[in-house]
């Protein structure tokens, strides 16, 4: 079949017969080749999936371990943020209260010194 294929290329182009042997020889280790970088490709997929289930794919895999604890980290801080903008406000109103002091102490100071003096 392939030397009737190769005999009717022949006659159609007017190619000479060394040509076309070399043509059909080399469309054939093209598809050679193109089949093993297939073959190959999807092996390599096939260990990188085997590796990331290794990684993260069942309940006792060491990211399902991670990501366990990271949500309970989560769940123990949700709160923070609420919680975060009171005591924001709240150290905002003692600092305003400590510059008070501070300027009583000031004065304190400063009639001690007078007195001293």
């Amino acid at each position: 079949m392939l030397k009737d294929a190769s005999v009717a290329l022949r006659a159609f182009y007017n190619i000479p017969k060394t040509q076309t042997d070399m043509t059909v020889i080399l469309m054939l280790l093209t598809i050679v080749l193109v089949l093993l970088f297939v073959i190959v490709l999807i092996r390599y997929v096939v260990l990188i999936n085997k590796v990331l289930r290794k990684i993260g794919g069942d309940g006792i895999s060491f990211l399902a371990k991670l990501r366990l604890g990271l949500r309970a980290i989560e769940t123990e801080t949700g709160h923070l943020p609420v919680q975060v903008t009171k005591l924001n406000q709240t150290l905002s109103d003692t600092g305003g209260g400590l510059k008070v002091v501070n300027e009583n102490l000031k004065g304190t100071i400063q009639a001690a010194l007078n007195q001293k003096s």
